[in-house]
């Protein structure tokens, strides 16, 4: 027998099979993050506009089933960010308003970036929803220093 199929047999995983499922492991938790912000910002802008936020609203909205809002807003509420109760409106928690303001302001900067890079309003907006989730402190910093036309100095980490 083969030593090296023998030692890459299922019960033994290669040292990249071993990865791949950490990796997939932190790309669905990216995913509930991202989740978690769209939701908490939507409901904010929701109930701005409206006066309350609720989950035909959210459903219409993210263009989703009843079932798959009223889910994620179970899970928001375990994660201690929005209140609700049968019947009644969505409201964000402290910790839900605060993830919803730095979630408009990511979002904010990054389509200030891009419109001043030449894109469009819409496809600025657009592409900013997605870019929003994935930028890191420092890429957001140099981003808004971009946008708004100065050269960044030293960064903070």
């Amino acid at each position: 027998m083969d030593r090296r199929r023998a030692t890459s047999s299922p019960s033994s995983p290669s040292r990249g099979e071993v990865r791949a499922p950490l990796r997939h492991r932190q790309v669905r938790a990216d995913h509930a993050d991202e989740v978690a912000e769209d939701y908490c910002e939507a409901i904010a802008e929701i109930a701005a506009s409206q006066g309350e936020a609720r989950v035909t609203d959210l459903a219409r909205r993210f263009g989703v089933s009843h079932v798959t809002v009223v889910k994620t807003i179970a899970r928001l509420a375990r994660l201690g960010l929005v209140t609700t109760s049968r019947g009644q409106p969505v409201r964000l928690t402290p910790a839900g308003g605060r993830l919803a303001r730095a979630s408009a302001r990511r979002h904010e900067i990054v389509k200030s970036f891009l419109l001043a890079l030449g894109l469009d309003d819409r496809t600025a907006d657009r592409e900013a929803e997605g870019i929003e989730h994935h930028v890191g402190p420092r890429t957001l910093r140099l981003m808004e220093a971009f946008a708004g036309g100065s050269r960044p100095g030293r960064l903070r980490k």
